[in-house]
């Protein structure tokens, strides 16, 4: 069996088997082709693979420059690529399952203040069909906090204009609905009466927003559009980051973490938590710029003494 065709075969299993998500499926067949490229560097034969091996090739990673984060991932997609090559003969047992994950630390999420995000989307140029429809998609990414997945697979059928509301199908096929704000809504409109029928034309297509040529968007798709954005602005974000500001900007003005939860589609309340860490450390910038404190009376009081003395 070439890598290729084990690669094949492993996505078929982990959609169709393990009933893993597409997106899953899709991350875990990237680690594995990055591992069996390392195999075929380094002329290991994949049914000989060791232990030994597998922490090597991790410690390659690392030295790569892989995060704690990725490197867990790389776990994963060895500990089911493992599972899959058992089922498979090549494998007498899945050596993977002796590899600890390393506990990611999660740093704090990168956000836009209100004036950078205006500034992102104003940058973009509405004067062209495709531009009315980029700024009807991240309005609506920032207004509603979706994933890039959640914005590329939004169904016609599940955005309701008149309620200003959407059905999102999140993570683990979860379901949840979400308001969105005017600024998305009028963009939102001029984009589906006037742009989306010229780029569709006769054919039927589900989803909301479309490419050049009248099919779905891509996730590849809207990351490529977002770059150009952050080339012509200067601002240093990511799509991700939309969603991050608008937990932030929710929470900054008074929204309770259960409510925000529920509108990013949050399983767990401690995920949503790490958004307060944000507010708390914007808080402390602005304590720290207007409020001077006792530091600078304590030092005036002490250089008067001094002077006392």
């Amino acid at each position: 069996m070439t890598s290729d065709e084990a690669l094949k075969k492993f996505y078929a299993n982990l959609i169709m088997v393990d009933g893993r998500s597409e997106l899953t499926a899709q991350t875990y067949n990237t680690a594995a082709k990055e591992f069996l490229g390392y195999l075929e560097r380094q002329n290991i034969d994949l049914p000989k693979v060791t232990v030994k091996d597998l922490l090597y090739y991790l410690s390659s990673r690392k030295t790569d420059g892989c995060s704690e984060l990725t490197l867990a991932k790389d776990i994963s997609a060895l500990r089911a690529l493992g599972a899959f090559l058992v089922l498979e003969n090549v494998w007498q047992q899945n050596e993977a399952l002796v590899l600890d994950r390393p506990k990611a630390r999660r740093s704090l999420p990168r956000v836009l203040n209100v004036d950078q995000v205006e500034s992102l989307l104003a940058s973009i140029d509405t004067k062209n069909d495709l531009g009315v429809r980029d700024r009807a998609l991240f309005e609506l990414i920032y207004s509603c906090g979706l994933r890039i997945s959640e914005a590329c697979g939004l169904q016609i059928g599940n955005l309701h204009m008149n309620e200003e509301l959407l059905l999102v199908r999140g993570k683990g096929d979860k379901e949840r609905i979400v308001p969105f704000g005017p600024a998305a809504k009028e963009w939102l409109e001029k984009y589906l009466s006037q742009v989306r029928p010229r780029l569709v034309g006769k054919k039927i297509v589900p989803t909301v927003f479309v490419n050049y040529k009248g099919q779905p968007i891509s996730r590849k798709g809207v990351w490529k559009r977002f770059k150009e954005l952050e080339a012509m602005t200067g601002i240093d974000c990511k799509v991700h980051t939309l969603r991050h500001s608008f937990a932030t900007h929710l929470l900054s003005g008074g929204a309770d973490l259960r409510s925000v939860q529920a509108l990013l589609g949050h399983s767990d309340l401690a995920t949503t938590q790490i958004y307060t860490h944000v507010s708390d450390s914007e808080l402390r910038d602005y304590h720290k710029e207007y409020f001077p404190g006792h530091s600078d009376k304590e030092e005036a009081f002490e250089g008067q003494a001094q002077k006392g003395n």
